[in-house]
């Protein structure tokens, strides 16, 4: 493996002559080989894949067909209408766990100490990880998608819609990626790691409009829900597809457009310093 991660003598730019423009452009370089590196073993062990999809599938059958008939939609309409745009999102917070895992994984068995024995940039460890969680968030999405048609979901606002709902989903899950670089920095441990993400990732998705509408729950309840972060991308994904449920007139629900751009932003402002601080105390 590290025969293939280290750069060739002509990618590293000797010091005195390094501009700017290329060290970004050989930490670009760098930093792909790290996107296909995680890649690589996503393809190596699909079944870590399959698991992660099982959870939300499980989902859509047990609450589409099982308790949809039962559930209520403020708009009207179908409720697995209302619910897959709400699974997409879950899928991404549930990515979580597979981020902090791998980082986690590579912080407590030593690849970044190899790393830093090399000439690879300082940042492309986790630039790496971000890109290739992006990627096979692009994977899950289409597979989702997929699954959600098999089972009568459709969107109704056309492609453009559609293409910018699926953008909010994947600005989301590219602010959650960096959450959980900065849990696998900290933790260390992979064992560790998942045993605090998925605990807090249920109750992240239950307080929030994936299920069931704001409106229906009790008001102290249905106000945090309408500012879990989750629920704005929700919100905004399902009012792009078309589908119902959007729900409430408060301010929150009506600019959940808007706000499905601002949390994930204001998430990367706060999480991508951290990680790549905690980062470089690592690589000294």
């Amino acid at each position: 493996m590290s025969a293939t991660l280290t750069a060739p003598p002509s990618a590293v730019p000797p010091a005195p002559a390094r501009t700017t423009l290329a060290r970004l452009r050989w930490a670009a370089a760098d930093g792909w080989v790290m996107t296909r590196r995680y890649m690589a073993h996503v393809v190596r062990a699909p079944e870590e894949v399959i698991i992660y999809f099982t959870l939300p599938i499980m989902m859509v059958l047990v609450f589409g067909y099982v308790f949809g008939s039962g559930m209520a939609v403020p708009d009207g309409g179908s409720y697995r209408e209302f619910l897959l745009p709400g699974v997409f999102v879950m899928t991404m917070i549930y990515g979580l766990g597979a981020t902090a895992t791998a980082v986690a994984f590579d912080v407590d068995r030593g690849v970044i100490d190899r790393f830093r024995s090399m000439p690879v940039a300082r940042s492309a460890l986790v630039v790496g990880r971000s890109t290739a969680d992006l990627m096979r968030a692009l994977l899950e999405m289409a597979t989702l998608i997929v699954c959600g048609l098999l089972v009568g979901w459709q969107w109704r606002e056309g492609v453009g819609g559609a293409v910018a709902a699926i953008a909010l989903i994947l600005l989301l899950r590219f602010a959650i990626t960096w959450i959980g670089i900065y849990l696998g920095l900290i933790v260390k441990n992979a064992d560790l790691v998942g045993v605090i993400v998925f605990p807090a990732a249920f109750p992240l998705t239950a307080l929030s409009n994936v299920f069931v509408a704001p409106d229906l729950m009790p008001d102290w309840m249905g106000a945090v829900a309408q500012w879990n972060p989750l629920s704005s991308t929700v919100a905004a994904a399902r009012d792009l597809f078309g589908n119902p449920g959007l729900g409430g007139d408060s301010w929150i629900v009506e600019h959940s457009l808007l706000m499905a751009v601002i949390w994930p932003l204001v998430l990367l402002a706060i999480f991508v310093p951290l990680s790549v601080r905690r980062y470089q105390r690592l690589s000294r």
